[in-house]
C-alpha cells in the first residue's frame, strides 16, 4: 500500500510541478494569440470603413499578422452593400410612389471579395481593379476562428484524457458601417 501511496504522490507532485505550468503557459499564448488576432482584425475592418475599400496589401498584411500567432484560421469577410427600394402602391404605375423606401442589404463575402483582390489573370497588386470597393452606409466585417488544436486544447485533452476535435480557442468577430469613400 505504501508503494502505491508513493507512486501517486510521484505522479501528482509531476502533475503539479510541470504539466499545470506548461498548460497555463500554452493557455497565456492562446490569449496573447487572440489579442493579437483582435488588433488585426480592428485594424483591417477599421481601414476598410475609413477608406470605403479594400485592398490586396491591406489583406495580405492582416494575413500576415495571423501568421505571427502560429496558428491557422478560417476567415470569413462580409459586406453588406446598402440598396434602396422605392414603395409603390401598384408597382406598374409611377404616380403611385409613396414617398418612402424600404432598405436592404445586398451581401457579399469571400466568394466575391477574394477573386477582386487575388483575381487569376497575373494583374500586378497595385492595379485599381485589384480593390474592392464599398459606399457610405454599407456594414464590412470579419468572423475568424482558429482551425488548429492549439498547445493548450492539446495538453487540456491530455490532461483530463479527452479528445475536444473542434475547440477553437482563438474566436473574433468585428464589424462596422463604412464611413468614407477615399478611391
Amino acid at each position: 500500500m505504501k508503494y502505491v501511496t508513493g507512486i501517486f504522490a510521484a505522479l501528482l507532485a509531476v502533475l503539479l510541478l510541470f504539466m499545470y505550468p506548461m498548460y497555463e503557459q500554452a493557455r497565456s499564448q492562446d490569449k496573447i494569440a487572440g489579442s493579437i488576432v483582435q488588433g488585426a482584425a480592428a485594424r483591417l475592418v477599421d481601414s476598410a470603413r475609413t477608406k470605403g475599400m479594400l485592398t490586396p496589401q491591406m489583406y495580405e498584411e492582416f494575413n500576415a499578422q495571423l501568421a505571427a500567432t502560429g496558428n491557422q484560421y478560417e476567415v470569413e469577410l462580409e459586406h453588406l452593400h446598402k440598396k434602396y427600394n422605392p414603395d409603390y402602391s401598384d408597382p406598374a404605375r409611377a404616380d403611385t410612389f409613396q414617398n418612402s423606401f424600404t432598405i436592404f442589404y445586398d451581401g457579399f463575402y469571400n466568394e466575391q471579395i477574394l477573386p477582386i483582390l487575388f483575381p487569376d489573370n497575373g494583374t500586378p497588386p497595385e492595379d485599381a481593379s485589384r480593390v474592392y470597393k464599398m459606399q457610405v452606409g454599407d456594414y464590412i466585417g470579419i468572423r475568424l476562428k482558429n482551425v488548429n488544436r492549439t498547445a493548450a486544447v492539446q495538453l487540456w485533452d491530455f490532461l483530463v484524457h479527452d479528445n475536444t476535435e473542434d475547440a477553437a480557442s482563438v474566436l473574433m468577430n468585428y464589424e462596422g458601417m463604412v464611413l468614407n469613400e477615399d478611391y
